[in-house]
């Protein structure tokens, strides 16, 4: 077996958080889901999502507009 080099290694590290990011994304998501606080919708090309009744995103891709709306959602005193 050929022994990784650095740059390798740095790609294979960023992959495992890139995952990591993921992985909690949709189980948040799965959980708003699951509670029916989460809504989305296209609307003239774009995603607009909604948590609790309230607009936190409008993007271009659902998924830029899932990742938005949890950005959103996160920050203190967003809800």
């Amino acid at each position: 077996m050929t022994p990784l080099n650095p740059i390798d290694i740095v790609r294979l590290k960023g992959l495992a958080v890139a995952n990591t990011e993921d992985a909690s994304l949709w189980r948040w998501f799965s959980l708003l889901l699951q509670d029916s606080r989460i809504r989305w919708r296209l609307a003239h090309g774009n995603w607009l999502v909604s948590i609790d009744h309230r607009h936190m995103a409008t993007e271009a891709s659902f998924d830029e507009a899932i990742r938005a709306a949890k950005a959103r959602f996160d920050r203190p005193g967003s809800l």
